[in-house]
This record gives C-alpha cells, structure tokens and sequence, in this order.
C-alpha cells in the first residue's frame, strides 16, 4: 500500500513538479513497478489521469524512435541521415495513433467478453501494457538484433492481467479478450510497418 502511494506520488512529479529528477524517477518508478509487479500495480493505474497516461506514450515511445534513427543512420549506416530522420517521426507520430486505435479496439470488445465499455480505461490499459514495447525498441540500435524487440510481446501478457481491473472482466475471459486484441493489433503493427518503409523511400 506504502509502495502505491509513492507510485502516484511519483507519476504526479511528471507533471506537477516540473523537475527533471522528480520526473525521471517517477518515470522509473512506473516503468519498473508495471513490468515486474504488474497484479499491483494495475489498481495504482486505473487513478491515472489522461494527461499523465499521455505523457508517459510520449517520453517511453521516444526509445525506439531515437534507437530507430541512431541504429539506421549513425551505427548501422544503412540509412541516409534524412530518410532516418523521417522515419523515426513518422514512427513517433504513428505510436499515438497506434495507441487510439488498440485501446478503441479495447474498448468496442469489452461487452463481448461481458466487461465493461470505459474507452479511459481502454487506453490506461492499452498504453501501459506497451511499455515492453517501447523498452524493447533500444535493440533498434543495433544492427541485425532488431528481432529482439519480439521482447515487446510481454505486454499481451500485461495487457491480460490488467484486463479484470480496467475492463471489468471475469480471469476466464481476459485471455480470449487478449487474444482478439492482439490480432488486431499485430495488423495494425504491419500497416504501420508499411508506412515507414513508404515514408523511407520517398526520400531516398
């Protein structure tokens, strides 16, 4: 219970404080506390706030897209500065509305799966459960070990043990849930995919 309230504590500096240490380490905090503490920290997240929510996309989804344009341009070589420079924006601006559309998937599924429509939730839920995502992105930065970002599919994982808190779910119908969210998502991974490669090469 001490640990929660440090956690929103700790979120809350993100944006309250204005402090770059206050909101690295709230940063920190939230990161560490999903991914290895997850059926507890799921209940501290159902309090955050969209601002806050947004705010975390924004700073965790910068890794791959500067390990993206570091690992093509300057380390790899295989990509012009500004074809790179590109498709790391690109990716950037793709992460939100990646994010939008899973967590609308999210929440347009629920009443299948007898929980809850709450599209707030549905985006708590969806871009927290990204976190491996974006921490796996850092493999971007070397060369041939990109496949490693395969790493982020811990989220679906995540994703169905927060499905009962966020989405009002029974435990036998979060898996199914998950499963259906993740199809979708994946399809959405490849149209994004696509576009990057269409975005690259049109500056090449």
């Amino acid at each position: 219970m001490c640990r929660s309230r440090t956690g929103i504590a700790g979120i809350a500096r993100v944006g309250d404080s204005g402090g770059e240490r206050g909101t690295v380490l709230g940063l920190l905090e939230r990161v560490k506390a999903i991914v290895i503490t997850p059926r507890t920290e799921w209940p501290v997240v159902a309090s955050e706030s969209r601002d806050a929510v947004l705010r975390y996309v924004a700073m965790l989804a910068l890794i791959p897209a500067f390990a993206r344009l570091i690992g093509g341009w300057l380390i790899g070589g295989y990509t012009p500065f500004l074809p790179a420079l590109i498709g790391a924006v690109v990716a950037y601006a793709l992460t939100f509305a990646v994010i939008f559309a899973v967590a609308l998937v999210v929440d347009l599924l629920a009443p299948r799966f007898d929980g809850e429509r709450s599209y707030s939730n549905a985006l708590r839920l969806t871009a927290y459960s990204f976190t491996p995502v974006w921490l796996a992105g850092i493999f971007l930065l070397v060369p041939g070990a990109s496949f490693l970002v395969l790493l982020g599919l811990y989220g679906f994982y995540l994703m169905w043990i927060g499905m009962p808190v966020l989405m009002r779910v029974s435990a036998g119908k979060a898996l199914p849930y998950v499963i259906a969210v993740a199809i979708c998502a994946i399809a959405l991974d490849v149209a994004v995919r696509l576009a990057l490669i269409a975005a690259i090469g049109a500056v090449r």
